[in-house]
């Protein structure tokens, strides 16, 4: 377990990230953190039950998403997908995971779950290929902080004003 720190403007939230169950996506995190690409990103999404569009077999989610925003979906893997079935982690309240296109499409972006998710895990219906999202990590300390930015949801998922992370580090062991 690697200890990581994220500062936001609206306080600390401290990751344990798994990197010995989930190597690929921790490690694609842990690199983007030591090299600083987070320093100054932002929350920039939160899908509340109220402000989400469902289509098909989706389920409402509430997660918070920060870190880099892309909107193009054709984005070519960039890492092996490493489901929730290989890695034995789950999308439990609380758990840190890497937002995705397609399986290993991801693209600099991390989402924090508000609350138990199955949907979210391999067979999930949220996303229609049924291969779930890469769960890599969870919050430890600061969910308080976590709450207080999925409190200023608003009423499209993409935020007007979006939550600052001032930083985000490794801490040392």
């Amino acid at each position: 377990m690697i200890p990581v720190q994220l500062t936001t403007e609206l306080g600390v939230i401290e990751l344990a990230v798994h990197e010995e169950q989930a190597p690929a996506s921790a490690g694609y995190f842990l690199a983007d953190v030591r090299n600083r690409l987070y320093d100054g990103t932002s929350f920039f999404r939160i899908v509340a039950l109220t402000n989400q569009r469902v289509v098909e077999r989706a389920r409402r989610i509430a997660v918070i998403q920060g870190g880099l925003r892309h909107e193009r979906e054709d984005l070519p893997p960039i890492i092996a997908h490493e489901t929730t079935v290989m890695t034995g982690l789950r999308h439990l309240k609380g758990t840190v995971s890497l937002a995705r296109f397609a399986p290993g499409a991801v693209y600099h972006s991390f989402f924090i779950c508000l609350r138990d998710e199955p949907v979210l895990d391999f067979g999930g219906a949220r996303h229609p290929d049924g291969q779930g999202f890469a769960a890599f990590g969870r919050v430890v300390q600061g969910f308080d902080v976590v709450q207080h930015i999925f409190a200023r949801a608003e009423q499209g998922e993409y935020l007007t004003n979006e939550i600052a992370i001032r930083r985000a580090t490794v801490i040392p062991t």
